[in-house]
């Protein structure tokens, strides 16, 4: 979903990636706040959200979930730089496009999002990317697309825990539309792995990288970003008092922040 206009009145070109379970639908609240300052602006739809078409369990590998967002990459013209905004697991799709595409990113801006160098390498970096939930009890539905004798293969959030782990300082509108366009991620985003098995990131260090923290989010945890940005320091760190979906509960903000990071 390209959501920008004429490409010559254009400042800046963002690509903005969603996390697990969302989709292009959730950036409606910045889409026009950035072509009003005369930004273009792509929104993806991984492979199985919303817009995509795609069955989630029919995804069988993060290459696979994460497509679109290469082929995007891949179709820009020479020389055409991008900044990727990566929301959540849509952290672990815009350091996969860093390591393929460092050459056609000229910032990556993670918000509340999942930023390890290479993906899920380590049960360190399970620790710190997964999110943890458990003190809430059961609040996954999986679905065995293989069979019951075979891992899952799409995981969603059950409807009664979304807005209090997602959006609890959202207007409601938001925290319904969510309700109704949230679809089952598929269970292959939680084996992302990418680049040279956990070696050399200089092509990645080649990227500035900008981390947006969330003090109230419920998702993925302050703990857990803080140890992400230790163990990886971004160029530099932001910070908002938000849940884990500013472009909900505080658009304007979320916005006004990115753009001074220009």
């Amino acid at each position: 979903m390209d959501a920008g206009g004429d490409a010559t009145e254009s400042k800046e070109h963002f690509v903005l990636v969603h996390g697990a379970g969302h989709g292009a639908w959730c950036w409606f609240r910045l889409l026009p706040l950035f072509r009003g300052s005369g930004h273009r602006v792509s929104c993806v739809d991984l492979a199985g959200a919303a817009g995509s078409r795609v069955d989630p369990c029919s995804v069988r590998s993060f290459d696979e979930y994460t497509a679109p967002l290469v082929g995007l990459l891949s179709a820009l013209p020479d020389g055409e730089k991008v900044i990727l905004v990566g929301h959540s697991a849509g952290g672990l799709s815009v350091t996969h496009a860093m390591h393929l595409f460092s050459d056609r990113i000229k910032q990556a801006i993670f918000i509340a999002a999942t930023m390890l160098p290479f993906g899920y390498q380590t049960e360190q970096d399970i620790k710190d990317g997964v999110p943890d939930l458990s003190e809430l009890g059961d609040v996954y539905d999986l679905a065995f697309g293989l069979g019951m004798d075979h891992p899952p293969t799409r995981v969603a959030l059950q409807p009664e825990f979304q807005r209090m782990i997602l959006s609890q300082q959202s207007p409601r509108e938001d925290s319904a539309l969510a309700s109704i366009l949230l679809r089952p991620w598929p269970a292959a985003l939680s084996a992302a792995r990418f680049g040279r098995g956990g070696g050399d990131s200089s092509t990645i260090d080649q990227v500035l990288r900008v981390y947006i923290t969330t003090a109230k989010d419920c998702m993925v945890k302050p703990e857990q970003q803080e140890a992400m940005i230790r163990r990886w320091p971004p160029s530099k760190v932001v910070a908002m008092d938000t849940d884990h979906s500013p472009f909900f509960s505080a658009p304007e903000h979320l916005f006004q922040l990115i753009v001074k990071l220009l």
